[in-house]
């Protein structure tokens, strides 16, 4: 099945942002756009706007102006619904409320042509039920854009439980032909992006609620050492806190109130308390008026670097500090047996977070997982109490020998950035073995929708097949609540990695 013909019109049902933003995309692929919007005028102010939006890209000389006019004439506005009859493709993007979605499509239903492929962009409903009235499901889609449409490539195709193949197949072709990247999921809460995501989020506010670290310190570890372009804290205050924790709190309850999706408290008090972030003027961090300074993370003062280590066992993912320890003149020792860890002068052990906490051995000096450790500027050390000063002295010293800022948290399981990536693998995993999108559309949808620097498969395949499943489960022991069990599919995928290891 091939893309809806350029010829044939694309109707857009509600004007706001999004709806304006789709529009345009269709409009720039050559179709002609009716744009229709149940309050009188809207739909005419909604079609100017979008001729504004035009003339600016020609003034940016991101469009000629020809292509700008002939857009323009291709762009009308509706008054009724029974102008959108010649419609070939009707995308709604209206109030995201279950039972007036099904109003608008049972009433299209009854207006366009049979080969009329139907769809809905919603984040937060279920494609099924929107679809669960009409008389021919199987033409109904999910085609969710990401804010704003016209500049944000990913659009996920979802699959009703009764929608056609062809259908699927028909939109997908469809955004592709419009220079978007489509990825094909099934209907599932959250879709790929925000089901997987949450653990982002989540991770973060669960270290603050364990007062491993405040949100800045934590938002620089994300970005410094695991790669992340914003992190937790400064991403939901740009989202708004209220918005963010109503898509947390729909997955959670779509999944019959899973443990894995267990919303934040914090957050939820930041929302009643109404600092709501940017719009507000005040979510994790003050914006606007006098002390809106952002507050810095919390960074380790210098202290002096081993002049000799041994490395015991392999440190895996981590293994590039090796030859960065003896690159920058500390003598490097290498023990093939045991570990993995780095054993420090004082006899103090400097172990890859493993989701284990430090209380539990003797002198344990954590530290957090990198993207990429040459590249990283900041790394994250966790100790406990009884970790003596000069075994925490000594490993804030070596990395900052090899160039690293250094904060030191609290002892959290996992720390940061690693209990972060090992929740988006398992999720990953698990969406993979229930048939919700495939790994390769899996990272595409979380590169492309969320700005990751890997996605949860890639970030698997480059720490072990069975890395997150290991730490999970150290996790899980810690903090049995079900939250970090892994799940069937990360014990199997670790399983195998095991036996192929042992072959």
């Amino acid at each position: 099945m091939t893309a809806i013909d350029r010829a044939r019109s694309v109707a857009v049902v509600g004007t706001g942002t999004m709806g304006q933003g789709i529009a345009q995309v269709a409009l720039l692929a050559g179709h002609p756009v009716r744009l229709y919007d149940a309050a009188p005028g809207r739909a005419q102010e909604a079609a100017e706007a979008v001729g504004a939006r035009l003339d600016r890209l020609v003034e940016k000389g991101r469009l000629e102006r020809a292509e700008a006019d002939s857009a323009r004439a291709r762009l009308h506005a509706a008054s009724d619904l029974s102008e959108l009859a010649d419609a070939s493709l009707v995308v709604e993007a209206i109030v995201e409320k279950l039972s007036v979605k099904q109003e608008l499509f049972t009433a299209l239903e009854a207006i366009v042509s049979d080969d009329c492929l139907l769809a809905t962009n919603t984040s937060s409903l279920s494609v099924t039920a929107i679809a669960g009235p009409l008389k021919n499901p199987g033409r109904f889609v999910g085609l969710h854009f990401f804010n704003p449409a016209p500049l944000l490539p990913l659009v996920e195709v979802v699959s009703g439980f009764a929608t056609d193949e062809m259908s699927a197949t028909r939109a997908w072709a469809t955004a592709a032909a419009w220079g978007k990247t489509p990825v094909r999921c099934a209907d599932t809460p959250g879709f790929i992006v925000n089901r997987i995501a949450r653990p982002f989020y989540a991770e973060a506010f669960a270290v603050y609620e364990e007062r491993g670290a405040d949100p800045a310190t934590i938002d620089a570890v994300l970005r410094e050492s695991g790669g992340f372009r914003m992190g937790p804290f400064e991403l939901t205050d740009l989202i708004g806190q209220d918005v963010n924790e109503a898509v947390s709190r729909s997955v959670w309850e779509s999944f019959f109130q899973s443990p894995k999706f267990v919303p934040s408290l914090a957050q939820r008090r930041l929302v009643e308390s109404g600092r709501l972030g940017r719009k507000s003027g005040h979510g994790w961090f003050p914006y606007g008026g006098e002390g809106a300074a952002k507050p810095a993370p919390r960074t380790a003062g210098p202290e002096a670097a081993p002049e000799a280590v041994t490395v015991v066992g392999d440190l895996g993912h981590a293994g590039v500090l090796v030859a960065m320890m003896e690159e920058a003149g500390i003598a490097v020792e290498r023990v093939g047996a045991g570990g993995p860890y780095i054993e420090l002068p004082g006899e103090g052990q400097l172990v890859p977070a493993d989701g284990r906490t430090s209380v539990e051995y003797a002198d344990v000096v954590y530290f957090d997982l990198a993207l990429d450790y040459r590249g990283a500027t900041r790394i994250a050390l966790s100790a406990s109490e009884d970790t003596s000063a000069r075994a925490l002295a000594e490993a804030t010293g070596l990395f900052q020998k090899l160039g690293k800022d250094v904060s030191v948290i609290g002892d959290v399981p996992g720390m940061i950035v690693a209990r972060t990536v090992a929740m988006l693998i398992d999720l990953a995993a698990d969406a993979v073995a229930r048939g919700v999108a495939s790994p390769e559309d899996i990272d595409t949808a979380m590169r492309l929708g969320v700005n990751y620097p890997l996605g949860p498969v890639e970030w698997s395949r480059a720490l072990g097949q069975d890395w997150a499943y290991d730490l999970l489960q150290n996790l899980h022991e810690c903090c049995p609540t079900g939250r970090y069990a892994p799940s069937l599919a990360l014990y199997r995928q670790a399983f195998a990695a095991k036996e192929e290891g042992a072959s």
